[in-house]
């Protein structure tokens, strides 16, 4: 998998419009509407409660897209990737931040070294029978009471099957669903999990984001992130 995404290190960006194209929107969309709720939930789920400093770690970050984005958000925010080629591609993108090469099945971090573990479109391309083992790794670097989060493709929304078709480095994605997230949160032993769907509407505005919440516990969004406690 990590050759895979080795060849698409210089034209991910590319790729990923192109499969999108037909939605009439950017891929810096996608990566806003994400950063803003990993925002919300850093606050929500009181990580910064006393003042608490939040060091986090994107799971497969890839080329680092999403952390322009998230600035202000963390303290500290470490990404790690299988793909070599990626990582340094982050690296150079993104200097003010830490990256490192990982396995699929280890992660390159102390036990509880972070307060946020998240992994933004990354389970799809895990092999199921994989599926349970990388969530036992993000409860293993997390802190007692760390939160995990895992932003996936709906798969029973029609116009998010139809982009991950038209995406070449798709071609081996095996959707699941917020259910099955919150079922593997579950063997993992996590606590305090819960799901929202996100990206129902293509305008980023209050009023917009304040129906996406309304809907938010429905299946609808093109996207939806399951949380929980280590």
């Amino acid at each position: 998998m990590g050759e895979l995404f080795d060849g698409y290190k210089s034209s991910y960006g590319e790729v990923v419009e192109r499969s999108i194209r037909f939605s009439g929107l950017r891929h810096d969309f996608f990566l806003m509407a994400k950063s803003d709720l990993l925002r919300r939930l850093v606050i929500e789920r009181g990580l910064r409660h006393g003042g608490a400093e939040v060091r986090a770690l994107d799971i497969g970050c890839g080329i680092g897209s999403l952390h322009p984005h998230l600035d202000g958000v963390f303290d500290t925010l470490n990404g790690c990737d299988i793909s070599e080629q990626s990582i340094m591609r982050a690296r150079q993108n993104n200097p003010t931040h830490a990256y490192h090469v990982s396995t699929l099945s280890r992660l390159p971090y102390e036990d509880g070294a972070f307060d946020l573990a998240f992994a933004s479109c990354v389970l799809h391309h895990v092999p199921p029978d994989c599926w349970e083992a990388f969530f036992k790794e993000m409860q293993r670097v997390l802190r007692p009471h760390g939160l995990a989060c895992i932003i996936e493709h709906n798969p029973y929304n029609p116009l998010t099957r139809l982009a991950v078709f038209r995406c070449p480095f798709d071609n081996d994605a095996v959707l699941l669903s917020s259910r099955t997230a919150a079922s593997l949160f579950q063997i993992a032993r996590f606590a305090e999990i819960r799901s929202e769907h996100f990206l129902l509407l293509p305008t980023a505005g209050s009023f917009t984001r304040k129906v996406e919440s309304w809907l938010a516990p429905l299946p609808l969004g093109a996207q939806y992130a399951c949380s929980a406690r280590a």
